[in-house]
């Protein structure tokens, strides 16, 4: 195994929040070849130039030292943010050769895509958090999402809903409690919207207001789709696949971490669309991926990966709700698309390689 590819995660007390797919990540390198090993800023010993390297042992992992990476893939998600402290050296020096460039807040990238004429159409209303933004958007809409920054798999997201003067609330705390209420005017809205920010908020986190659409394919429930773009080993914008996530009744994401479940979205489309019309979306939902990629990419510089999580209307219009730089792809193997995961995995290492392929013939 000529070449080292490191695994930036975050790694707490209670291990990797991920361990399913970091294990097979490494699994994968071997297979290809490759050392693949998993670390965390804590590991780094810049000092004697070497790294704590982590490989599944058993059920669990075991250490060694390992040399220096010849590239590093970042997956660190940074849950308590005290510890971004330890990341941010890491990630801003140029200690390491990377395969994957720092993304923004999902604020933050939503403003960047409203700049982009041939992307805006796609979006949905988006703006801070502020009495006054509150007010006035939830009588444009009907429906709300007020989001945080820099969430996660659902947690801490909180549906508003108006129905005549009352108004529903539907949620995921950060710690994945459910929350249903019903309020009976604006001004007990108000405060406890504060409240939830207040009590949701890690850090100095900021909150923003998303126009609510119309995404109920099925009764009561959310529906969205996820849809998986990634460089191959020649360094080009592929679609690695799609599925649609369906969330519990009454749940306000459709998230899988939060009990939602997989179909596949040919089958579902066609079924409440028909066939033709449910390839028209699936294409749209391909060209508007991988424009998108490519305008975030001239902002950012080079990137990897994106998961997009599409809203698709009653009327078969699609929008963009979210964009993850280090997406999950559990969503292929919950459908049995088991060749389909294991293509998602190994992309980022064939990424990695072909970038060290391109450095060795520059050097040359």
């Amino acid at each position: 195994m000529d070449k080292r590819i490191g695994i930036l995660v975050y790694r707490g007390d209670k291990g990797y929040g991920n361990p399913a797919f970091l294990r097979r990540l490494v699994e994968e390198g071997t297979s290809m070849g490759v050392e693949v090993f998993v670390f965390s800023p804590q590991d780094v010993d810049r000092i004697f130039h070497q790294i704590r390297g982590y490989e599944p042992y058993g059920a669990g992992w075991k250490w060694r030292w390992r040399e220096w990476p010849d590239i590093v893939i970042d997956y660190y998600r940074y849950y308590p943010l005290a510890k971004h402290r330890h990341y941010l050296p890491i990630r801003e020096g140029s200690i390491f050769r990377f395969a994957n460039n720092r993304f923004a807040n999902k604020f933050r990238v939503h403003q960047i895509l409203e700049q982009e004429p041939e992307v805006y159409q796609w979006l949905p209303e988006t703006v801070p958090f502020s009495k006054k933004n509150l007010s006035d958007m939830i009588k444009k809409h009907p429906r709300l999402y007020l989001k945080p920054s820099n969430g996660t798999a659902g947690r801490s997201i909180l549906r508003i809903e108006r129905k005549g003067d009352r108004f529903l609330l539907c949620g995921r705390t950060k710690k994945q409690g459910q929350k249903n209420e019903i309020l009976p005017n604006t001004a007990s809205l108000t405060q406890r919207i504060k409240q939830w920010v207040e009590q949701e908020k890690r850090g100095d986190e900021h909150f923003f207001l998303q126009q609510g659409l119309d995404l109920g394919l099925l009764s009561d429930r959310t529906v969205d789709a996820r849809l998986l773009i990634q460089k191959d080993g020649q360094g080009v914008w592929r679609t690695t696949g799609m599925g649609m996530r369906v969330g519990p009744a009454h749940s306000s994401t459709s998230n899988l971490h939060g009990g939602g479940t997989a179909l596949p979205a040919g089958q579902f489309l066609s079924s409440r669309f028909g066939v033709d019309l449910a390839e028209i979306i699936i294409h749209q939902c391909q060209e508007l991926a991988l424009v998108t990629a490519e305008k975030l990419e001239s902002h950012f510089g080079q990137m990897m990966e994106f998961g997009f999580d599409l809203g698709i209307d009653t009327e078969g219009r699609v929008w963009i709700i979210e964009i993850n730089p280090k997406p999950g792809r559990d969503i292929f193997r919950k459908l049995g698309q088991l060749s389909r995961y294991r293509q998602a995995v190994r992309r980022p290492l064939e990424y990695a390689l072909h970038l060290l392929e391109k450095d060795s013939l520059v050097s040359q």
